[in-house]
């Protein structure tokens, strides 16, 4: 009689795992990519203002998309500093600066807008209180990785709140989501153009979890037809 094949057996469950193991993080994705959009959908409401908004989630983990009314005294004319990006397929930076909004103990970074390379103005730095009532898109966003280059002379190659805020010489706590200006900051300079990353999503995942499955299934029925026709041979 033949020797149970347990390599076999044994590099079968493994793959099994694996599988199986791809399966369930397929369905946790596709959990997740259901609440993003369902957020989105959630937060096409008309703007509110910033402190109704907050209140609505005091612990900021369903601000993904939500629109604000800010009031930013000094806004129009704030130092900045520059993020590399690219917008409809255009290489520039977007403009990033700090904002304290009225009757607030914290403060924001607001994304202006966009600024493509070609363009060599900027809007002007100056000393102001004058407030300035924008909406702004509060998202979510991955740190910089670590083959992100470097920041130097005032643009970053990524959004890093914290260095963004030493840069600025924010004083006091800054919250960590990026502010998207979704209407103008600067009307006067209009190559600055305010905008949000798009809310498009493609949500294949539960294709993915089917086709892991199946592969588990078709791997788990070729290995018992494997198993029954070597223990047919060894049967006197």
């Amino acid at each position: 009689m033949r020797r149970f094949p347990w390599i076999l057996t044994l590099l079968t469950v493994a793959a099994l795992v694996l599988l199986i193991g791809l399966g369930l993080w397929q369905v946790e994705r596709l959990k997740w990519k259901e609440g993003l959009i369902a957020a989105s959908e959630a937060a096409a409401a008309p703007p509110a203002p910033l402190d109704q908004v907050l209140a609505a989630d005091p612990d900021g983990g369903d601000l993904e998309f939500r629109k604000a009314l800010i009031v930013c005294p000094g806004l129009a004319t704030a130092p900045y500093v520059e993020l590399q990006s690219i917008h409809d397929g255009v290489a520039g930076v977007r403009l990033i600066s700090a904002c304290r909004p009225v009757d607030a103990d914290f403060s924001l970074l607001i994304d202006r807008g966009f600024v493509a390379d070609e363009i060599s103005g900027r809007p002007r730095v100056a000393e102001s209180t004058l407030p300035l009532v924008l909406i702004g898109e509060f998202r979510r966003f991955d740190p910089p990785g670590g083959m992100t280059p470097p920041a130097a002379n005032g643009r970053f190659y990524g959004r890093d709140t914290a260095a963004m805020a030493r840069a600025l010489k924010v004083q006091g706590p800054v919250r960590p989501e990026a502010v998207f200006a979704v209407s103008p900051t600067n009307p006067e300079f209009g190559a600055l153009k305010p905008s949000a990353p798009p809310a498009a999503f493609s949500n294949n995942h539960f294709g993915y979890a089917l086709t892991w499955f199946g592969l588990a299934i078709v791997l788990a029925g070729f290995y018992v037809a494997l198993l029954r026709r070597r223990l047919k041979k060894d049967t006197p």
